[in-house]
């Protein structure tokens, strides 16, 4: 054990506790605005969903305003501001419901909450890369584990809660929360030194006019349209459609967490030695295996099975796509590049979510559900393995070996 923590700097380990605590805190409250709006507001769901998707697109384009900010300002800072304008905005929620305002001011509430959430991204992952190089995969992979315990623990301690506390309640608990990570941040986390101390800076491209990094966001949204199935249209597929309970709809999304949080790392650390080309694709080739599976399943066994393909996909693709989307980025731009990944990851979550909703609507048959969006994950891994001068330089492999001695340890 003590190996694993020493080959980390110790804001690594702050940064996945941050993320873990934060996450528990937003999963333990957020889930049940749309309970709250439409059980004791009266708010037709059609309203809920807008402004459900409304708030998807608001942490997106937060999490492009905290990278530009991230580069600007540090990424301590902003992460700090963040963190302190999410638990205000928790708080204010909670005075908000338990007042009884009005329903358009607890929304501007709540998609303040998500905003925040957006602007503490960008810097949490330019963290990540800044203390990593070579272990980038690594570095990632722990972070995905704090995040997956957060949201595993959130919705059962709220859940837990709710049944003694009234919803406004929930919402200070967050703010508690928030403010648990606001402090181990102040206490572990700084500012890298640069990997590059003595090298000039040089004029670079921003992340919208580097063809290699768009080109790599553009192979990489196909696997991100695919990915946003997994509560939206899995759930209503299955329990709608297949007359699945809750609860084991529900276990299907507890063995993602569980095999996340046991295989993750194991599994990144073996990862950063394969060729990038080879793990996206097979990352991408698994996520689309397992849900095309759904089309013809119906032992409840098989479906543990095909979820286990798709979190096996989840654990290679996304943090070999978020090392790759660092190591593209300029030293001084690490944070904008990050926040631009980000935000192209949640518009392909919440267009996924739209497009599964569609296809559910008006796909004659489960085949051609699940065929048409397995599609998009064969598509982009085929493109993976595609040669071409474009991505040559993001998916070459590069070790940097000499640059491991000046990564941050513990």
């Amino acid at each position: 054990m003590n190996r694993i923590f020493g080959r980390f700097a110790r804001e690594i380990w702050a940064l996945a506790g941050t993320q873990m605590i934060t996450a528990a805190g937003a999963s333990l409250a957020l889930p049940f605005v749309s309970l709250y709006l439409s059980r004791e507001r009266g708010l037709p769901m059609s309203l809920v969903g807008t402004l459900m998707l409304s708030a998807a697109f608001a942490e997106a384009l937060g999490q492009g305003l905290g990278g530009e900010l991230s580069d600007r300002l540090g990424r301590r800072p902003v992460l700090l501001g963040s963190l302190t304008l999410r638990a205000l905005t928790f708080l204010a929620m909670a005075w908000l419901m338990a007042s009884q305002r009005a329903v358009y001011a607890i929304s501007l509430a709540y998609l303040a909450i998500r905003v925040s959430g957006g602007l503490a991204m960008p810097p949490i992952s330019a963290l990540i890369a800044d203390f990593t190089h070579t272990k980038r995969v690594e570095g990632y992979g722990i972070l995905r584990i704090g995040a997956n315990v957060g949201w595993a623990m959130g919705p059962a301690l709220g859940g837990y809660l709710a049944a003694f506390f009234p919803y406004p309640v929930l919402f200070v608990f967050g703010a508690a929360a928030t403010s648990l990570a606001w402090l181990l941040v102040v206490l572990a986390v700084h500012e890298a030194p640069s990997l590059h101390p003595q090298k000039e800076k040089k004029p670079s491209l921003s992340a919208f006019r580097d063809r290699t990094f768009l080109g790599f966001l553009g192979l990489s949204l196909p696997v991100f349209l695919v990915a946003g199935q997994m509560v939206s249209t899995l759930s209503v597929f299955l329990v709608g459609r297949l007359g699945l309970s809750e609860a084991q709809f529900g276990g299907l999304l507890t063995l993602n967490g569980l095999l996340v949080v046991v295989a993750q790392y194991p599994l990144a650390r073996a990862v950063q030695a394969w060729p990038r080309r080879g793990s996206l694709a097979l990352g991408a080739f698994l996520y689309a295996l397992g849900y095309l599976s759904f089309a013809w399943i119906r032992a409840y066994p098989l479906m543990l099975l095909a979820m286990g393909a798709v979190t096996l996909g989840e654990m290679i693709f996304t943090p070999v796509a978020m090392a790759i989307a660092a190591g593209l980025a300029p030293e001084e731009q690490r944070g904008r590049y990050l926040g631009v990944f980000g935000l192209v990851q949640s518009f392909g979550w919440s267009g996924g979510a739209f497009l599964g909703g569609v296809l559910l609507d008006y796909a004659p048959t489960p085949l051609v559900l699940w065929g048409a969006l397995s599609a998009l994950g064969f598509l982009a891994a085929a493109l993976f393995l595609t040669p071409g001068k474009l991505l040559h330089r993001a998916l070459q492999e590069k070790p940097a070996r000499a640059l491991d001695q000046k990564e941050g340890r513990a």
